[in-house]
């Protein structure tokens, strides 16, 4: 069997052409504890929140097979006899991959691709890496872990765990999910996470929160509520602690119902256990309390 025809492509983009897809996911699998061992590749292509193609093949590591890594994925030496070297389907991945948002359930994938290159010679793949890892703690804060598994099962995702197609396709679809979820697009999880944001705005020298030591759940302090806050005295500082006076919940917070999940909110409550006066409070609840209408001053 030629290797291009272990390719299986529905509506399969051009080589280097990202704007035909929003991202593609790969996921592999290695035959012993050196990353570069790679014996099944797995790649999904996503559009529209639609899968649109898909590639699986077994890889030969031209490296011996440990008990523990086939153990977990159940690949042997013996199906990977015969089978493509990474150097061989190298052009392949590439094509999939370069020029593109690359989600990886954890960077260990990339990890692995990288040393994988190196080993057979190849140039190592330019893409741009999403970590679905980071995506899912963001967009459900509350779960106790974010394996791959346990957002499938959480998710209603058909995934059989240690396969490389089926793990790309359930981080793939993790990451359509979590979109939907939060409303924040492909383009905003591309940016480095500050939920701090810059330098805060100066404090008013006079207004209803004067003296008020401000931390915010969900939106950066140099933002739009930050300046809101500032301007009427309060200082806006840059995370929980033990002389902050208040922790508001901006209605723009990414974690929607779960918020009481994130490590800010915890903090404020650990400090309120301790006879601490922090409060704890949402940015719709204080603006009422003020009697101010937020729109009507750029909210």
């Amino acid at each position: 069997m030629e290797i291009i025809e272990l390719e299986r492509s529905i509506s399969l983009a051009a080589p280097g052409d990202a704007t035909e897809l929003d991202f593609v996911v790969v996921d592999v699998e290695t035959a012993c504890s050196r990353v570069s061992s790679i014996c099944q590749i797995g790649i999904v292509g996503f559009r529209d929140g639609r899968e649109v193609f898909d590639f699986e093949t077994l890889v030969d590591p031209l490296d011996h097979f440990s008990s523990f890594n086939t153990r977990i994925h159940g690949i042997t030496e013996d199906h990977v006899a015969g089978k493509p070297t990474f150097g061989d389907v190298h052009a392949i991945v590439n094509r999939h991959l370069g020029g593109r948002v690359t989600v990886a359930h954890s960077y260990f994938d990339k990890g692995a691709l990288g040393a994988a290159c190196r080993v057979h010679g190849r140039d190592v793949v330019e893409t741009t890496w999403l970590d679905s890892v980071r995506v899912a703690k963001r967009a459900w804060p509350q779960l106790s872990s974010h394996k791959l598994n346990v957002l499938s099962r959480y998710l209603g995702i058909k995934h059989k765990h240690h396969d490389a197609l089926s793990d790309a396709r359930a981080a793939g679809y993790v990451v359509v999910k979590a979109i939907d979820h939060t409303g924040i697009p492909l383009a905003d999880w591309l940016k480095p996470a500050n939920p701090r944001g810059g330098k805060a705005p100066k404090p008013a020298t006079e207004g209803p929160l004067k003296g008020q030591r401000i931390a915010i759940l969900g939106a950066a302090r140099d933002g739009a509520l930050g300046h809101w806050l500032s301007a009427r005295g309060a200082r806006v500082v840059a995370s929980v602690g033990t002389t902050s006076t208040m922790l508001v919940v901006s209605s723009d917070q990414p974690f929607g119902r779960y918020f009481h999940a994130s490590a800010p909110y915890r903090r404020a409550l650990e400090l309120q256990q301790a006879g601490g006066s922090i409060e704890i409070v949402s940015e719709e609840e204080l603006t009422k309390r003020l009697d101010l209408d937020p729109r009507s001053t750029g909210r």
